[in-house]
């Protein structure tokens, strides 16, 4: 399974003098079960992406291939397409409206016409999933935190049982308690059960902490397209769009700067605190 972009342009309000190219050019292939991160200052294009891969909308010209079928053939189910490619918007709470959480998570499942007992069975391991357990399915949705409206939002896209899995700034808006339970929640679902997952965020750290590929959009251009530690190695262009690296970036480089010789490429403080601890040691001549 996979999604490929085949020299995807999208314009806003094309031929008038308001036209503004949003994407140009872009060539992308995600693989099944990839964790991606999708990083790009305001107006790079990131959500134009996202809102491509499931349909929501149409390029103006080239190609998108979902699992080798071309999207915009007359006979393509867009609708199927938007239950395996799940995209959950930035504060997706405020799409919130049942009187239960239960029955906000079972919404989707029961517009795909499913019998009664597969849509409990689907909104009752979604919310699992997420981790709200049963003492709040029967609650409503407007008395839960800030980070408890959050999953049950993403379980409701999690009930489709998508195979490809959008967030969009997921964290946006929570406390560090609650932006930690959500990504974690979300690496364990991607390690478990091999759904490809799409992780649009502002925070470098977030970023290096769970992905395995970094996009990065300038401009509505695809920049970079590559491992988390080869990306932030260009942490210099990355600062030239208005981006940045994780702080660990910055503090190994300035200890390199100052004659310790340490790699600059570790991403995360584990990896800082082993490659110090081998130089630390001797290991590191």
């Amino acid at each position: 399974m996979s999604i490929i972009l085949d020299k995807v342009n999208y314009k806003y309000s094309e031929s008038t003098v308001y036209e503004k190219h949003a994407l140009k050019d872009i060539n992308l292939k995600i693989n099944d079960g990839e964790f991606i991160g999708l990083i790009g200052h305001t107006g790079s294009g990131k959500s134009t992406l996202i809102q491509h891969l499931n349909g929501l909308m149409k390029a103006t010209s080239g190609a998108i291939y979902y699992n080798g079928e071309d999207i915009y053939a007359k006979d393509f189910n867009m609708r199927t397409l938007r239950s395996k490619v799940g995209l959950v918007f930035q504060y997706p709470e405020h799409q919130l409206f049942e009187t239960s959480v239960i029955k906000d998570v079972s919404f989707g499942p029961r517009n795909l016409g499913l019998p009664d007992l597969e849509i409990d069975l689907r909104a009752y391991e979604a919310l699992k999933q997420v981790g709200i357990g049963e003492d709040l399915i029967d609650a409503s949705p407007f008395e839960l935190s800030g980070g408890q409206k959050r999953r049950v939002a993403i379980a409701g896209v999690l009930a489709m049982k998508p195979e490809v899995l959008i967030l969009d700034e997921p964290t946006a808006g929570l406390d560090p308690k609650g932006r930690d339970e959500i990504l974690d929640r979300i690496a364990l679902l991607h390690k478990e059960q091999k759904i490809t997952v799409i992780l649009v965020s502002h925070s470098m750290e977030d970023v290096a902490k769970y992905v395995d590929r970094i996009l990065v959009m300038n401009k509505g251009e695809l920049i970079f397209d590559n491992t988390p530690k080869n990306v932030f190695a260009h942490y210099k262009e990355l600062e030239n769009i208005g981006l940045a690296a994780p702080q660990v970036t910055y503090v190994m480089n300035r200890l390199r700067d100052q004659g310790i010789r340490v790699s600059t490429s570790p991403t995360t403080i584990k990896e800082a605190k082993e490659e110090i601890l081998r130089w630390a040691k001797g290991e590191i001549l």
